[in-house]
């Protein structure tokens, strides 16, 4: 009896045309799983949208002229995922100031400069339960500013970035720094600077408060303007939505691909955003919505989906506190809608 040898051709041929087909149906698989997900989000934001754009309540800030008279009907949605997909919806090009958002971004430059110690050490990491631009804060707690996304623990953050004494270099290091976060040149809104640095007089005394208890570690005076000119920033809701998710992505720009900041400092920056994030009722936001997130009185709200994606609104009415009204409603809202919030568990 003869035996047949085997067809080692063939036999090849097969495994391949075989792994060529289960490569296929995984990448059908993968495809088909990022379509719906696609269309989980773009369904999510026109609900979210449609659902609050007619939302009344809250007022702008009005003790800075120039944000008084941004049109309050304003409203805008963006989320940036890690792998660089954007999802907009609504007024998403209208530039408007970052104002205290932009604390986020120059803590992440102090930590790259000087480290999480330093900042514990220098500023502190807790909550005040106080409003964000309270004196006696200052006071109760030690006589130093206790968080960086306070007006005094923001203005001892710029202090402490390098070089001191020298306002057109550290200037220019945040406004690179910015820039890579947002991945695009940022520019000052003049009208809203000067707009700020005329009704400044509240944080002049916080710098001073400082400066006395030695807690300021550059000169007051460029200190507080170099605070006063980041706040000015004009960003819209694109811009913030790529600065959230160069967080989420773990400190990688989603869509320039450059490293913004150190792995190791996105779970400090993302902590103090859970615990100051929206000032005084940041407890709140938590428990409601899980997601550490910062507010600007210009309107802009941003929030960090870790590994995931960034999200930001814009909508200038506020609350007593300072927060968007609007995008407070909106983020709750997708929030549930598409089960991002961090105490939740995943099945």
């Amino acid at each position: 009896m003869k035996i047949a040898k085997p067809n080692v051709k063939q036999s090849i041929l097969g495994g391949l045309i075989a792994l060529l087909l289960i490569s296929i149906g995984f990448f059908s698989f993968t495809r088909n799983k990022e379509k719906a997900r696609e269309e989980n989000i773009k369904a999510a934001l026109k609900e979210a949208y449609d659902k609050f754009k007619t939302l009344k309540g809250g007022k702008n800030a009005d003790y800075i002229p120039y944000l008084a008279k941004v049109d309050s009907n304003f409203y805008g949605i963006v989320i940036v995922t890690t792998d660089g997909k954007v999802y907009p919806i609504g007024e998403t090009k209208y530039e408007f100031g970052i104002e205290s958002i932009s604390k986020v971004f120059t803590l992440a430059q102090a930590l790259q400069e000087k480290g999480g110690k330093v900042i514990m050490d220098s500023i502190g990491a807790n909550a005040t339960g106080l409003p964000f631009n309270s004196i006696q804060a200052i006071e109760i707690e030690g006589q130093q500013p206790q968080n960086p996304f306070v007006n005094a623990g923001a203005i001892a953050t710029v202090s402490l970035l390098d070089p001191k004494n020298n306002q057109e270099v550290k200037w220019a290091k945040v406004q690179k720094n910015f820039n890579r976060f947002a991945g695009r040149e940022l520019k000052v809104i003049d009208e809203l600077y000067k707009s700020e640095a005329a009704t400044d007089q509240h944080n002049e005394a916080i710098a001073l408060l400082l400066k006395s208890y030695n807690k300021l570690y550059d000169n007051p005076d460029i200190a507080l303007d170099v605070y006063t000119k980041q706040c000015s920033f004009g960003v819209n809701a694109k811009d913030l939505a790529v600065m959230a998710a160069t967080l989420a992505n773990d400190g990688v720009n989603p869509l320039t691909k450059e490293k913004v900041v150190d792995s190791k400092h996105i779970p400090q920056i993302l902590a103090i955003m859970s615990t100051a994030g929206l000032y005084e009722t940041t407890g709140d936001w938590m428990f409601k919505v899980g997601l550490p997130s910062k507010s600007g009185v210009g309107g802009g709200i941003i929030s960090v989906v870790p590994g995931q994606m960034g999200v930001a609104v814009f909508a200038p009415p506020l609350d007593k506190a300072g927060n968007s009204v609007k995008a407070q409603k909106t983020i709750e809202f997708l929030s549930d809608k598409l089960k991002l919030n961090l105490f939740a568990a995943r099945k």
